[in-house]
This record gives structure tokens, sequence and C-alpha cells, in this order.
């Protein structure tokens, strides 16, 4: 599992300096990919990260071309922050190949066995999770 985290870290900063941005800008980049049109509050939560962090990634994603911004129509103190076509070809540049390299490498198992994958990576997944909550439930330096 270490390996394949690892090996996960090393393809995000791969891409990460592809596309000429931080790991935190990617991580942000990624929320807008899923979720656009995005607030700003929202990315907030979402990367877990400070209002003024976050604004400060938007600024950069946006100076890099691959967002925009705008009012929200319904509150105008809302801002809505939206990818834009150099990041989503981007994000078929950069993750497309992985995608189709996973899929042609998945083939080689039968259902039964892709079943037991799925369970496996379910389970993974509920596992760092509560792991996760854990740690942030354990008292920090003092």
């Amino acid at each position: 599992m270490r390996l394949l985290q690892q090996s996960f870290d090393a393809f995000d900063e791969a891409a990460a300096a592809t596309l000429g941005l931080n790991r935190t800008d990617l991580r942000c980049l990624d929320v807008i990919l899923a979720e656009e049109p995005v607030s700003a509050g929202e990315l907030t939560t979402a990367a877990k990260l400070s209002p003024a962090a976050t604004t400060t990634a938007i600024d950069r994603l946006e100076r890099a071309g691959y967002v925009t911004r705008s009012r929200d129509a319904a509150n105008r103190r809302r801002v809505l922050v939206t990818a834009t076509e150099a990041a989503r070809t981007a994000e078929r540049e950069v993750y497309g190949p992985v995608g189709e390299a996973g899929m042609l490498a998945l083939r080689r198992y039968d259902e039964q066995q892709l079943a037991a994958i799925n369970d496996f990576l379910e389970t993974a997944r509920k596992v760092q999770e509560e792991q996760t909550a854990r740690l942030k439930g354990l008292p920090g330096p003092e």
C-alpha cells in the first residue's frame, strides 16, 4: 500500500509540474473540474484551505488560464469558479491516458476478480477515512 500511495504521489507531482502548478493548485483544479461551477467557499471546504489560501490558489489558476471567476447572479457576494477549455484539455491529456491504461490492465481480470478488487479498494478507502478521523481526534503538540 505504501508503494501504491508513493506512485500516486509521484504521478500527482509530475502532473502538477506538467501543468505548471503546485500540488495545492492541482488539488483545487481537481475539485473545480469535478464540481464546476464551484463557489470559492465550497472550494475552501473541499480543498481544506483557509479562505485567503483559496483566493491565492484561484488567482494562480486564473493566471495560468485554467479557471475563470464570475459573480453568482443569485447572490452577487458569491464568487463562482469554472474550469476553462484549457483545463479540460489538460485534464484529458494528463489523466485520459491513465484511465485508458487502467482499463486495459483490468481486462485481464474476470468479473469475480474485479468484484474482489473493488471490495478491497472500498475497504481500503474506509480504513483510510477512519484512520484520518482518528488522527484528527488526537491532541496535537503543545
